[in-house]
């Protein structure tokens, strides 16, 4: 039986071939419509070692093995994924039914990515044309939940059933949408409102060094002066879409950061169908578990493209002598078995956290970018699972509570996993939803102890969470979470020591306050045989994102290519999109920006 005592998280030490795959064929078959690593002169005989198995350093692996490298992968961990890995619940699978499926937390893929769903579509799926990538489902809306008996918002993911014709997107018409979607259920005072919507537009018509110098140094909460503001303001406008989306605090967020890819590239521009993937819908999940829809077919695909791994492995030091690096300490994850790899070429795709503890006094003397990474900050953003006797889907996306003091968002699973019964497939039978959360607030007082997550015990945090939750989805008469309702929970086992003196998280964040842009490295360093890839390298998408993940590893092989002289043709990269219709307006910010003036639309 499934009891709140068997959701106690513990560390998943095994790997495991989920059945699904092989039910259903396996990937095997497919494999033979796909092309084979392409070779090349340069590449032959070439080994190059990947540090770290998540997503970056597995599209790392994948674009240097179908371009002919020997590629050995290294991970801490006994899977693959990173915190995108699934982390079956230890002993809640009876009667044939797999342990009920856990995470560090949900992902969603929004349509704007477009180098990661590339990836996806080279990924082999049994009876999908397109590989992992026919595994995404479309979210239909999103769920703005208030407590204390406030209307919530629903917001409908849809793009414009008449979006306008190339050209047509003016200042004022770009407004005049700001303001309708401002209206929808929200009870911000309409001067407010249309003060947000003119800095929207001071963003959208700044021209990139503005944005780079500027904006990049000023934070969102005085971009948008949400300390003059009402609450209502400063908490969808300035809470609800930084600390509760990418885990920084609107205070400190850059605008930058916060206008370009929250609100240009996420929002606005998905919701007129520019610059998305294909056809994509605005926001989209998988379809199962993240590990059986997508990880474990790609470790398939890159065993069958040569690709070794190494796994349970802590990467200690890259060493570096002579101007290269000459190989890398690595060690079981207990310290024994010290040993040290060697390779021709490196690629560093651990969490900056981690990829930073590597480099030594002699390799970031050799390139001054890596000491610049220590000033790179990482946040709490963690998941609580929640497993549930009834199907509870609450709304088709995501759900963020706006009024959480925790900044809880979630979601709920089986809804999008239709090819799963929930029920029938995972635990002992009397689960049929999980409830996907994510606290992103960990130093704030919470509604139930009074006392910051991060100070809570893990039975503390399950509790006060639940309250956060039922606090944002149950009220005017609304009842959608219930006590009975819940059987049990699982928390990320990297989140340890709650309720003492030192709490830790080893898989934290990358977050983005001012000046964030200036200390975040390329992937070409100045080391010839050695490269980074992570979502906190310096790429078009600017945001910890897996998209951003994927790109910086396209990045981190283009410049190995680029060192190798190699003719195997480089990875294509898609920056985010840019609106033509803005640019001469840019153009116009240029020039003002050189004069010291401010922007055609800033009025204060």
């Amino acid at each position: 039986m499934t009891t709140e005592h068997a959701q106690q998280p513990q560390e998943n030490t095994g790997h495991t071939r989920r059945r699904f795959l092989a039910g259903a064929g396996g990937a095997a078959g497919a494999l033979a419509l796909w092309p084979a690593g392409r070779a090349n002169a340069a590449s032959a005989g070439k080994h190059v070692a990947v540090l770290g198995g998540g997503v970056s350093g597995l599209s790392a692996a994948h674009e240097l093995a179908e371009r002919g490298y020997a590629v050995t992968v290294y991970e801490y961990y006994d899977v693959l994924g990173g915190k995108a890995r699934s982390m079956p619940v230890p002993g809640t699978g009876t009667g044939g039914r797999a342990p009920l499926p856990a995470e560090h937390g949900f992902r969603f893929f929004p349509g704007f990515y477009r180098n990661l769903p590339d990836t996806m579509r080279r990924i082999p799926f049994p009876g999908n044309a397109n590989g992992v990538h026919g595994n995404l489902r479309g979210a239909t809306e999103e769920l703005f939940a208030r407590s204390s008996g406030r209307a919530d918002l629903h917001f409908p993911l849809r793009r414009l059933t008449t979006p306008p014709a190339p050209g047509d997107i003016t200042p004022s018409w770009l407004r005049d949408q700001i303001l309708s979607a401002l209206d929808l259920g929200t009870r911000l005072p309409a001067h407010e409102a249309a003060y947000f919507a003119d800095r929207l537009l001071v963003h959208l018509t700044s021209c990139d060094a503005r944005r780079e110098d500027q904006w990049e140094k000023t934070a969102w909460w005085d971009f948008i002066r949400a300390e003059e503001m009402s609450e209502e303001y400063r908490t969808l406008l300035g809470i609800g879409q930084t600390r509760n989306l990418v885990a920084t605090r609107a205070e400190v967020a850059s605008t930058r950061t916060v206008g370009r890819i929250i609100i240009e590239a996420l929002i606005l521009w998905g919701l007129l169908g520019r610059g998305l993937d294909g056809d994509a819908d605005i926001d989209r999940v998988l379809n199962a578990p993240t590990s059986e829809a997508w990880i474990d077919p790609w470790e398939t695909r890159l065993r069958s493209l040569g690709v070794e791994f190494v796994l349970g492995t802590q990467v200690r030091e890259v060493v570096y002598e002579g101007g290269r690096v000459t190989g890398v300490r690595v060690a079981a994850r207990d310290g024994s078995q010290e040993r040290t790899v060697t390779a021709d070429h490196y690629v560093s795709a651990m969490p900056v956290e981690h990829a930073r503890g590597t480099w030594g006094q002699a390799l970031r003397a050799a390139d001054p970018q890596l000491a610049k990474c220590d000033a790179l900050r990482t946040d709490w953003m963690t998941g609580v699972m929640f497993y549930l006797r009834t199907p509870t889907p609450v709304v088709h996306g995501h759900i963020n509570c706006l009024d959480s003091p925790w900044s809880v968002t979630g979601v709920g699973q089986a809804q999008f996993w239709d090819v799963r019964d929930f029920s029938r497939d995972y635990g002992d039978g009397q689960a049929h939803d999980c409830l996907s959360a994510i606290i992103s607030e960990w130093d704030k007082p919470g509604i139930l102890y009074g006392k910051t997550a991060k100070e809570c015990t893990k039975d503390e945090i399950v509790a006060e969470l639940w309250a956060q939750l039922k606090d944002g989805l149950n009220d005017s008469g609304k009842t959608t979470l219930t006590d009975d309702d819940r059987l049990g929970w699982f928390m990320d086992p990297a989140v340890t020591g709650l309720g003492g003196p030192n709490p830790q998280n080893r898989e934290q964040l990358l977050i983005h306050p001012t000046g964030t842009l200036y200390n975040r490295p390329s992937a070409r360093t100045n080391v010839p045989n050695f490269f980074l890839a992570g979502d906190y390298v310096h790429t078009d998408v600017d945001l910890a994102t897996m998209e951003g993940a994927n790109e910086s590893a396209r990045r981190a092989v283009n410049a190995l290519l680029d060192a190798d002289n190699s003719d195997a043709e480089p990875c294509e990269i898609w920056e985010l999109y840019r609106p033509p219709e803005m640019e001469p307006l840019k153009r116009v910010d240029e020039l003002r920006y050189r004069l010291g003036l401010p922007n055609t639309f800033d009025l204060g």
